[in-house]
């Protein structure tokens, strides 16, 4: 997948529009986390060093298609300004003479930070003329976005038919991770994938099916895959629609010699509370009246010895109900067992970096992925519009 590069190209005196996934948290008027800004720091760094003026736009929460203050970038701006060494700017408007007038007045280096891009419907619809509003904010189109590459918006795929288009640097680095994980891995290929429900992760599984080596089941969606099987859960979570979708993965890996594994036993619980009852169980099955909270000691082995012989690794999706402490610890050993391993690995899903975080191994972690909704799709083998644009525009 050829994306065009920014490293060679010359934006000296260049105004440029570079679309960003500064969609963070915010309370009380504050930003709680600032790993989304951080991660676009190299891009906006490289491109000031090369003597550009930045127009920046993001889109933050989701607004009804017109302005709600407790969508409004400001409080991102007041972060963001402590990240960066660079005279940054704010207008409360996204598009109109003001903002084309702000941004024809950047110096080199300078940063104008527009309002939120969902403050304006077409936005999302991607309407022709909010695309060439947005377009005469900038000579140069950048997106640095991957979080937002699944959704062909105005600011993540209209304007890139009207301006020269680049990939950002964070944009760059998910595409060569996540493609180079379905494209070319090194062997033994394993896939974690967990979750609540197994139709939220159908597709990447069978997109995953002819790919990888071992597929490593956990989470809720397990239950449904055990249920295909005649095995008891209880009253464990089960989504009865995808209960022969789920039998017939397993019977795919077995024709074409996959290692998949689901659950041997499990840490289960007489109702959904931290404090509840709780007790482990093996594969005979989960008691009448009981759920499946969390992967049991023998999986967590079995799981640990895949991983630890694997070259390349993907995990999305928890073990079990991480949130309670008292049934983390699958997707904890999980992610230790990963920072153990010498493969190339990547994470992806809140979760699944949550529990990186919380294990303290983060920085053992080849790639953790902040493309969230986006990160599935492409490991669906859909494409992106936000990604599909850059290269059309490239290839002419």
């Amino acid at each position: 997948m050829k994306l065009p590069r920014i490293e060679d190209q010359n934006f000296h005196g260049k105004r440029i529009f570079l679309r960003v996934d500064f969609n963070v948290p915010v309370e009380d008027g504050k930003v709680t986390d600032t790993t989304r800004i951080e991660k676009t720091l190299p891009t906006i760094d490289l491109l000031l060093s090369k003597g550009a003026k930045l127009v920046i736009g993001s889109h933050l929460g989701r607004p009804k298609g017109g302005p709600e203050p407790k969508y409004s970038m400001k409080p991102v701006y007041e972060a963001f300004q402590k990240l960066t060494k660079a005279k940054v700017s704010f207008i409360e408007k996204v598009v109109g003479s003001e903002v084309v007038s702000a941004s024809k007045a950047l110096a080199e280096g300078e940063i104008l930070l527009i309002e939120n891009l969902r403050f304006h419907k077409e936005e999302e619809e991607n309407e022709k003329s909010f695309c060439k509003q947005l377009a005469e904010l900038a000579d140069v189109y950048i997106n640095d976005a991957f979080g937002a590459a699944h959704r062909a918006h105005a600011s993540t795929e209209g304007i890139a038919h009207i301006l020269p288009a680049f990939a950002g640097l964070l944009m760059r680095k998910e595409i060569e991770m996540l493609g180079g994980l379905v494209m070319r891995p090194e062997r033994p290929f394993v896939a974690i994938i967990g979750g609540s429900k197994v139709s939220s992760k159908i597709a990447i599984l069978k997109n995953l099916i002819d790919k990888v080596d071992h597929l490593l089941i956990g989470g809720g969606m397990a239950y449904t895959f055990l249920r295909s099987r005649a095995v008891p859960i209880g009253k464990s979570l089960f989504e009865k629609d995808f209960e022969s979708e789920a039998f017939q993965i397993i019977d795919r890996a077995g024709v074409q010699g996959i290692d998949l594994q689901i659950p041997v036993d499990h840490i289960i619980a007489d109702q959904f509370d931290a404090n509840a009852k709780s007790k482990t169980v093996d594969k005979m099955g989960i008691l009448d009246g009981w759920m499946g909270m969390d992967i049991g000691p023998k999986t967590i082995d079995s799981y640990a010895k895949v991983i630890k012989n694997a070259k390349t690794i993907l995990w999305n999706g928890p073990m079990g109900v991480f949130e309670m402490d008292k049934f983390a610890k699958g997707t904890i050993e999980v992610a230790k067992a990963i920072s153990k391993s010498k493969a190339k690995s990547v994470v992806g899903g809140g979760d699944s970096i949550a529990a990186i975080n919380k294990a303290g191994v983060a920085d053992k972690i080849t790639h953790i992925s902040t493309g969230g909704g986006a990160s599935l799709e492409f490991l669906e083998g859909k494409t992106l519009p936000g990604v599909a644009c850059l290269i059309a525009k490239e290839e002419g």
